[in-house]
């Protein structure tokens, strides 16, 4: 995902209502809906998006070009984002911008003291939000423009089709692994693409299987009905398409 249309001049400075202009921000989420409310974020500020979706494509990533700001979700398929923090704010030299993200605000902690510059709690949907994190976490000024526009309350909608495929990649692990270490990522995974699309009755869904599991509780009551949810999110996105198509 590389939104670079907007550095088709030579010369790229910052301005009030671009303010990231010239910024390269990798950005390490597995949620293709999270991912496409930080690309529009992006967008509007100026700034250029890579996307990572999990820790090794983000270290492949890191080979190759070293971004002006990474954010990087705490719950990744193939581990922690914590740990990759913790190795980004060792490294010398040291990215920019570090910032956490996570669905769970009791992680917040925990991802400052692996060295992230901020912790933003998912949903991430407003621009001013995610401009003053991401411009406050820099310790240069020699990027920022002299005055930022006030971005008020704006905000960004993602695309519905992302949500229907982060649903389809759930489906898709809850169907073909039965491991407890799959239900586990997947829980936690559904419940911030929930949080972050406002759908509260698959949000619970997930938060009944984290807290069955952590308590030794039976699961799988609780499992089939958030695969329940996760199937009709599929087929109500389905319809809504058709007819949007229509």
């Amino acid at each position: 995902m590389d939104d670079s249309d907007i550095f088709s001049l030579p010369h790229h400075m910052p301005t009030p209502s671009r303010p990231l202009m010239g910024w390269t921000i990798l950005v390490v989420e597995d949620s293709l809906y999270a991912s496409d409310a930080v690309r529009l974020l992006c967008l509007r500020s100026g700034a250029r998006i890579r996307r990572a979706d999990c820790l090794a494509s983000a270290r492949r990533h890191l080979q190759v070009y070293r971004p002006s700001a990474i954010i990087v979700d705490l719950g990744l398929p193939d581990g922690s984002g914590l740990g990759l923090i913790a190795e980004l704010n060792a490294a010398v030299p040291r990215i920019p911008v570090i910032i956490a993200v996570s669905g769970e605000d009791t992680v917040a902690q925990a991802a400052l003291d692996a060295g992230a510059d901020r912790f933003l709690a998912k949903p991430i949907h407003s621009l001013a939000q995610f401009q003053e994190a991401v411009l406050s976490g820099s310790e240069s000024d020699a990027s920022r423009p002299l005055v930022l526009r006030h971005a008020g309350d704006v905000t960004v909608t993602p695309d519905p089709v992302a949500y229907r495929d982060d649903m389809a990649h759930a489906e898709e692990i809850l169907r073909d692994d039965s491991e407890d270490a799959a239900l586990d990522y997947v829980a936690r995974f559904l419940g911030g693409v929930a949080r972050s699309a406002g759908d509260s009755a698959l949000e619970r869904a997930a938060a009944h299987v984290i807290e069955a599991r952590a308590s030794g509780m039976p699961v799988t009551p609780f499992a089939a009905q958030m695969a329940g949810l996760v199937r009709e999110r599929m087929q109500t996105t389905d319809k809504t398409l058709v007819g949007m198509a229509g």
